[in-house]
Formats: structure tokens, C-alpha cells, sequence
């Protein structure tokens, strides 16, 4: 009986109107690593605006100094061509499955407004993105120490999955405080997400090899372009 009592009793579980607003790019950058809950609660209860904005400037910033970073590894035109064509790539993936993931939450049942939904959207942007730049000092290594292209992209594409799996969680997190009915409609509209972006990325190629042209002339479905790179011969020293 008197463990019961001298047992400490559990802080209160936060809610959206405990948390405080997040403003700034600082405090937002820091929010959406330490507390995500907080976006979540800003998008619900204060200005939207602002916060959207801030994610989205965080995630175009983060993909270019990454881009730089991939650019490295062929120079030249590839040092501006490839941070502009993944925070293009990044942030057009995004809206082209704004509608398709408003739906999906409608049907889970969810009360979840379209501008909330296209702010956790950019959460999950901003997230991948500052995770990207934390990949960046290894990825500027092997830039520098290798020419196999198949063997950067496939590197690239291990931190491009890490990034969006967690981007994943931290938008899934965040529909669910609006209690949905089913989490399905969310895990379908992932898959469709992350084709999109794989194919994006085809659509703007080469983002690591260099080309005569900024963007391709012929169209490509992405897995047909991985098997071309991986068969490609190796030129010969």
C-alpha cells in the first residue's frame, strides 16, 4: 500500500492545446526532429501560413545543399543541374500527391482539412530533406573516392529510403491524432508517393552521370533505367 503511494505519478499526456506554437525556421527545424507533435498541434490550433512555408523553405534549402553534394561526384554543369533538379523533383513529387493523400485521409475517416493536410505533407518534406543533410558528409566521401555511378546511386538511393522512411512516420504520426477509422488508405498513398518520386527522378536524369542536354529526350520508366546503368560497360581505364 505504501508503494502505491510514494509511486510517482506520470506527467499528463499533451495535447494540441498544451503544445506551444512553433515559429521560426530554427524552431521549426527543432520541433519537427525532437517534437513533431508540436507541428501537428501548430497546424491544428494556430496559423498555418507561416509554419507550411517555413517546412517547405526548409526542405527546398536542404535538398539543394544535398544536390550540391550529388553534383560533386561529376562536376561541372552537375553542381547547379543537380540541386535544382531534386528540390524541383522533391517539392513538385509532393504537390502531384496533395490530392490523392487529402482522399485517402477523407476516406480513413478522418476530420483532417486540406491545408492541414498539405502542411504535414511539407513536414514530411522538410524531415527527409534535413535527413538528407545529415547523410551529406558521407555522401560527399564516396563522391570523392569512387567513379562507379551505379555504386553513389545505389548509395544515394539507401539514404533516399532512411529519409522518406521516417518522413513517412512523421506524417502517419500525424494523422492519427485526428483518429482515423483505418491507417490503410495512408499506407497505399506511401507506396504511390514513393513511386512518384523514383520516377521523378528518372523524368530528370542524370542527376549523378552528365548529359548534352539539362533535361532527358527520351522517356524512361525508372526500373528500365536502373537495368540500363547497371548494364552499362565500364569504360575502359
Amino acid at each position: 500500500m505504501s508503494d502505491e503511494l510514494t509511486k510517482p505519478t506520470p506527467p499528463p499526456l499533451q495535447t494540441a492545446e498544451t503544445y506551444q506554437p512553433v515559429r521560426g525556421v530554427i524552431p521549426t527545424v527543432e520541433a519537427i526532429l525532437r517534437e513533431p507533435g508540436r507541428i501537428a498541434a501548430t497546424l491544428r490550433q494556430h496559423g498555418q501560413g507561416r509554419l507550411v512555408l517555413g517546412m517547405l523553405a526548409v526542405a527546398a534549402f536542404c535538398s539543394v545543399v544535398y544536390g550540391i553534394v550529388v553534383g560533386t561526384f561529376s562536376g561541372g554543369q552537375q553542381l547547379w543541374a543537380a540541386p535544382v533538379k531534386i528540390a524541383i523533383g522533391m517539392l513538385i513529387s509532393g504537390l502531384i500527391c496533395l490530392p490523392s493523400l487529402y482522399i485517402f485521409s477523407c476516406l480513413s475517416g478522418s476530420p483532417v482539412r486540406l491545408a492541414q493536410v498539405f502542411g504535414f505533407l511539407a513536414g514530411l518534406l522538410a524531415l527527409s530533406a534535413i535527413l538528407l543533410i545529415g547523410f551529406a558528409p558521407v555522401a560527399w566521401v564516396f563522391s570523392a573516392s569512387t567513379q562507379s555511378v551505379a555504386g553513389m546511386g545505389t548509395l544515394h538511393l539507401l539514404f533516399w529510403i532512411v529519409a522518406t522512411w521516417f518522413g513517412l512516420r512523421f506524417l502517419n504520426g500525424s494523422l492519427k491524432q485526428f483518429a482515423p477509422r483505418s491507417s490503410d488508405g495512408v499506407r497505399v498513398w506511401a507506396i504511390i508517393f514513393i513511386l512518384v518520386q523514383l520516377q521523378m527522378m528518372t523524368a530528370l536524369r542524370p542527376l549523378l552521370g552528365t548529359a548534352d542536354t539539362f533535361l532527358p529526350q527520351e522517356k524512361r520508366f525508372f526500373l528500365a533505367h536502373w537495368i540500363e546503368c547497371l548494364e552499362k560497360p565500364k569504360p575502359q581505364k
